[in-house]
């Protein structure tokens, strides 16, 4: 059949003299494929005509990934100044001059520099760093990493002497929810164990103190909120806890921040995780008869994510390993099935008129790449899948280094219209840090594969293929 519909290829390339045009084409750049205008069965192959696609289709290359990620680090390095500035007279101050100022205040920029998603974003460039090379995406993290470890012990010190003295510190020397704490600590854990000198460890343990005894539970120990109602589970706070308590148990080399971990996964799951779709639902209260199941994209995103970063550090012979491992994979598989034809997800998965979301399907793309290249899943299955993600999520960056089609952020809703007007934005940090994740892990992705276009198709072949032919058998 494949010997047949080669020789069917080239007599029609032949036929209709197109030999030379044919060994251009298949030396042309990746989105290139074999085109005709016109012709008919007899004469032209059909099969390799290039279809109309929305976005970009084909194997990712490394330049254009780079070149995505620099122009999100040049935007995000231009308008989140590290600086801090004295509130009435707007004039630079240095944090060892606090005490010298009434009241202070960040410089303002297009993004907070103490929030979750910020905490992602420093994680991104962390990443950015070590896949590309470029110190200056390592550079954006530990610079506004070694300010902040100036600043704090100043507003500690100011705070004892006026509990009122205005700082743009307060969530962090006084997180009250887990978005203040979570993603902030796991960030600063990961810029510490990259090797930078800087003390961090006193905002670090007043993170993690917070996590792991100021945090309201359930009766069983599940990290809880009591808004909008007592005793909700938001899918999201399984990424605003978990991933800092994995760390810290790498970094202490205490188990019990391991065991808390692995836990909050089995206790979520257990409540929230849809076995027939293999998604997660976003809101779980207790007391209610019934839940509705809203599977919205980014908690489902941020759900993922944690299931890998707590398999990134969690020991290989560790308790409960084995039921976060299948919960990923399970999860992966449901994901795999609700991608749209464009590249990305919906805002709500399984709803297929709700809005292309970019956050959701960044996070994806970074969670189910990772799982690729830790041998989670396999990449002749879902390496295509993350292929066509990443080149929509390229669609999604602007010139200017900014993220469109985000979701801003999203409480908890109990229907459909909640979900499907939420607004997007460019200023929604959501979108930020897991586009630099995932640009970053696909860098690494092909580094470890093969991917090639066969037939037209996304292929990821597990050693190098050594064909230009735009059809071929593996040998």
């Amino acid at each position: 059949m494949y010997h047949n519909k080669l020789n069917f290829v080239n007599n029609r390339l032949k036929t209709a003299g197109l030999s030379m045009l044919f060994c251009v084409l298949c030396s042309s750049q990746v989105f290139s494929q074999y085109t005709q205008k016109s012709g008919t069965d007899s004469d032209t192959p059909l099969h390799l005509l290039k279809p109309q696609y929305k976005i970009p289709y084909g194997v990712p290359e490394k330049e254009s990934i780079v070149a995505v990620l620099d122009r999100v680090y040049t935007y995000l390095n231009n308008t989140t100044p590290p600086q801090l500035l004295d509130v009435e007279t707007n004039k630079p101050v240095k944090p060892k001059d606090v005490k010298k100022h009434s009241s202070v205040a960040f410089k303002q920029g297009d993004f907070r520099l103490v929030s979750y998603e910020w905490g992602v974003t420093y994680a991104g460039m962390l990443l950015a760093g070590q896949t590309t090379g470029d110190e200056k995406y390592t550079e954006y993290t530990t610079d506004r990493m070694e300010f902040l470890s100036e600043l704090y012990p100043q507003m500690v010190a100011m705070e004892k002497k006026n509990q009122d003295y205005k700082h743009p510190m307060k969530s962090v020397l006084h997180p009250d929810a887990l978005d203040d704490a979570g993603a902030m600590c796991a960030a600063m854990i990961k810029t510490k164990n990259g090797g930078f000198k800087a003390d961090l460890d006193p905002m670090i343990n007043n993170f993690i103190k917070y996590i792991s005894e100021g945090q309201y539970r359930l009766q069983d120990g599940t990290l809880a909120r009591n808004r909008p109602m007592k005793n909700s589970l938001w899918l999201d706070d399984l990424f605003m806890g978990v991933p800092a308590l994995a760390q810290m148990g790498k970094y202490s080399g205490d188990n019990k921040y391991f065991d808390d971990a692995i836990k909050q996964v089995l206790q979520f799951s257990k409540r929230m995780f849809n076995e027939e779709k293999n998604l997660y639902m976003h809101a779980w209260i207790e007391g209610m008869e019934e839940h509705p199941q809203f599977h919205w994209g980014r908690a489902n995103g941020w759900a993922i994510m944690t299931l890998v970063e707590l398999l990134e550090v969690l020991p290989e012979n560790h308790k409960g390993r084995t039921e976060v491992l299948s919960y990923l994979q399970k999860h992966i598989k449901g994901l795999a099935h609700y991608q749209s034809p464009d590249g990305l997800w919906h805002q709500l998965l399984d709803r297929n008129d709700s809005f292309l979301e970019t956050s959701a399907t960044a996070i994806f793309t970074y969670a189910i790449a990772r799982s690729i290249n830790r041998g989670y899943v396999d990449a002749k299955v879902y390496g295509p899948v993350v292929s066509l993600a990443w080149n929509a999520i390229s669609t999604k960056v602007n010139d200017k280094g900014q993220v469109e089609g985000t979701c801003v952020g999203t409480g908890m809703g109990f229907d459909p219209a909640f979900y499907y007007y939420r607004p997007v934005n460019v200023y929604a940090a959501h979108g930020y840090g897991p586009v630099l994740l995932a640009g970053a892990e696909m860098i690494d992705l092909l580094k470890k594969n093969h991917p090639k276009m066969n037939d037209s198709a996304v292929m990821y072949y597990s050693h190098p293929i050594n064909t230009d032919a735009p059809i071929f058998k593996e040998k």
